[in-house]
């Protein structure tokens, strides 16, 4: 995936489970689940595509920090204390421009293991 370029805004919403994230004139409003369940973490991730984790009971997560790597990232702290997920710029656009279809991968993964 070729490098975004920074977003001009990083907001977190007052009940700290959404991220809007601007990319030019496209706006993103990412949900502290989504972010979570989909950390881009070795342990949520793995090291390959049949490691990855289906991360449970995060429904009422929220953040609560956000911090800036570089000039390329921003790390979350959820309030789990999950924190090890490094968020590119290039993943944060990945994520808005597909949000609706990772949520609902997630929720057919969850209904396929009940």
């Amino acid at each position: 995936m070729a490098n975004a370029a920074a977003p001009s805004e990083i907001r977190l919403s007052k009940d700290k489970r959404t991220l809007s994230v601007t990319f030019g004139e496209r706006t993103f409003d990412l949900s502290a689940q989504l972010l979570r369940v989909e950390a881009p973490s070795a342990d949520v991730q793995g090291h390959t595509a049949d490691q990855k984790k289906l991360v449970l009971g995060k429904e009422d997560v929220t953040m609560i920090s956000i911090e800036p790597v570089g000039n390329y990232a921003i790390q979350i702290t959820f309030d789990d204390m999950h924190n090890s997920g490094i968020y590119s710029w290039s993943t944060l656009l990945d994520y808005g421009e597909n949000c609706e279809a990772m949520m609902e991968a997630y929720t057919n993964a969850i209904a396929a293991q009940s």
